[in-house]
């Protein structure tokens, strides 16, 4: 909006036009029913008493009731907070009690889950804030559910949304929209807190920077809404006025043919999505409309991901996101060589965003091709970590820019993320991105893959390798060892290397993720003994 930012009711209004916003199974939802269906929820949680700054806790996989939702909070000025649908009780009372949540909304009957039965389980302290839980089905036995629970009253997505919508709206711009949970260092996860200016600022950004407007677009919504590298997708397909496909959860062999069904031009995903995704796949080049497809690499390496992308047709770009700046920050050209978008980072889908390094030992900005902390400043950063003003501080330096906790360097008109800091090893007195000694002990013909972590020890930090071997392998502990001495610099060397079946892996919001804290505490244990 010239003049001013823009509001969520602003991003949907603009779009209501008759262009289909939404294909979710036989259901044609256009745009101007979005907006009109999120002007009726808005109504329905006035009606309950949800105001400016209230906070309603969306505990549901995707539907199009979680962005009428976000919408109608929007224009009620009040906050959505996102919790996984994988989460559990523990999770689930922490997450919602602790953000304050007056709604609790969800889905009982969603593949099974007994949604009612984990809440049931939370300690009812731990929710003395809560106090109506909105029920959301799609037919599925919803009218056998209890008229309260825990003591708190529970409402029907339905009725909810049947309120008659009302004209106008308390919703501004820099109103808290949407919070997000984040891993860090204390043990319980932080509130990044996004006002509506930067999800709108940065959903017209990504949409024009990325292609999403393209008149033959459509965007295949496979990302869970409740992390950022799905809303964020989800809201620039919005901004762009375009459609797209959206499941309740990614299912590989589901999600091929929907591509191939739809003439899917625009996704964005996980290594390990895009893995199953072409093994469900046989076609040699199975996917000739897709012609966008950026990722995060949480497992692989992302050079050999590339490979196999182009050796299928289908051209991978390396992405950069968080979720205090949000997913699709920087991407890659999708028309560069393989080299360049096996590559973190990109150029900022925003031309008002900055981007500098900071040396990690003399504090000074460093220059371009030098690694260090990168510090990130744009339209599309939160607000605030919610209710933690002492962490909020800690996270921006004195001019504004966000401290990423991310190694990279800087390169004319954009950047290259490496590691997290935390993942960085410090050997030899260097700095080394673990993907290095990886990518040398993959290159080993017994090897399918490999992480590095670091270990402290009382000679300094050393590198401990875990390794899968390729099925019926041979290889040894010393065959590696003697592998890194002749291709490695010895500091680089690791002290142990450790085989295992598996990797540990958790499933985030945006993706699944190998637990480098494990394989840490695992390394440290290996070293001590």
């Amino acid at each position: 909006m010239a003049g001013r930012h823009a509001t969520l009711a602003d991003l949907i209004d603009a779009a209501a036009a008759p262009g289909v916003a939404i294909r979710y199974g036989a259901r044609v939802i256009r745009h101007a029913d979005l907006a009109a269906a999120s002007a009726r929820v808005a109504a329905g949680l006035a009606r309950i008493g949800i105001g400016r700054g209230d906070r309603v806790a969306l505990w549901l996989p995707n539907a199009p009731a979680w962005l009428e939702l976000l919408l109608g909070l929007g224009r009620l000025g009040a906050v959505a907070v996102a919790v996984n649908t994988r989460f559990r009780s523990v999770e689930v009372a922490d997450i919602v009690g602790r953000s304050r949540s007056r709604v609790l909304v969800l889905w009982p009957g969603f593949k099974g889950i007994d949604f009612l039965g984990i809440l049931g389980a939370v300690d009812p302290a731990a929710l003395d804030r809560l106090e109506t839980i909105v029920v959301y089905d799609e037919g599925e036995a919803a009218a056998h559910l209890p008229l309260r629970l825990a003591g708190k009253r529970l409402v029907r997505y339905a009725d909810l949304a049947a309120t008659a919508a009302v004209s106008g709206g308390a919703g501004t711009a820099e109103d808290g929209a949407a919070i997000f949970t984040t891993s860090g260092t204390t043990k319980a996860p932080k509130f990044v807190l996004h006002p509506q200016r930067s999800l709108v600022d940065h959903a017209r950004a990504v949409a024009a920077s990325l292609g999403f407007d393209a008149p033959d677009a459509v965007m295949l919504q496979a990302l869970p809404f409740c992390g950022v590298f799905g809303l964020s997708q989800a809201l620039a397909t919005i901004a762009a006025g375009r459609p797209m496909v959206l499941t309740p959860a990614f299912a590989a062999n589901a999600a091929a043919r929907l591509i191939d069904a739809e003439r899917v031009t625009h996704m964005n995903g996980s290594d390990e999505m895009y893995h199953r995704l072409l093994d469900a796949a046989p076609a040699a080049r199975p996917f000739p409309s897709l012609r966008r497809a950026g990722f995060a690499a949480f497992n692989s390496d992302p050079a050999e991901f590339v490979a196999r992308g182009d050796a299928r047709g289908v051209r991978f770009s390396g992405l950069y996101g968080m979720s205090e700046v949000q997913a699709l920050f920087a991407s890659q050209s999708p028309v560069a060589p393989a080299a360049a978008r096996a590559l973190g980072g990109g150029t900022p889908v925003s031309p008002a965003a900055a981007v500098r390094v900071r040396d990690a030992e003399s504090g000074a900005i460093a220059a371009d091709g030098v690694a260090g902390e990168l510090e990130l400043r744009g339209p599309s950063l939160m607000a605030e970590y919610a209710d933690d003003p002492a962490a909020t501080a800690a996270a921006f330096t004195t001019d504004g820019f966000l401290r990423t906790g991310d190694l990279g360097y800087t390169v004319p008109g954009g950047f290259v993320f490496l590691a997290r800091m935390g993942d960085a090893l410090r050997l030899g007195g260097y700095l080394v991105n673990p993907l290095e000694i990886e990518s040398h002990i993959e290159s080993h013909a017994g090897v399918a893959s490999c992480q590095v972590v670091g270990a402290r020890t009382p000679e300094g930090e050393r590198a401990v390798a875990f390794v899968v071997r390729r099925p019926g392998a041979a290889v040894e502990e010393g065959d590696l060892a003697a592998h890194c001495r002749a291709g490695l610099a010895t500091f680089k060397c690791p002290a142990a290397v450790v085989f295992l079946d598996a990797f540990p892996v958790a499933e985030s919001a945006n993706g699944i993720k190998i637990q480098r804290a494990k394989l840490r505490a695992w390394a440290a244990e290996r070293l001590a003994v």
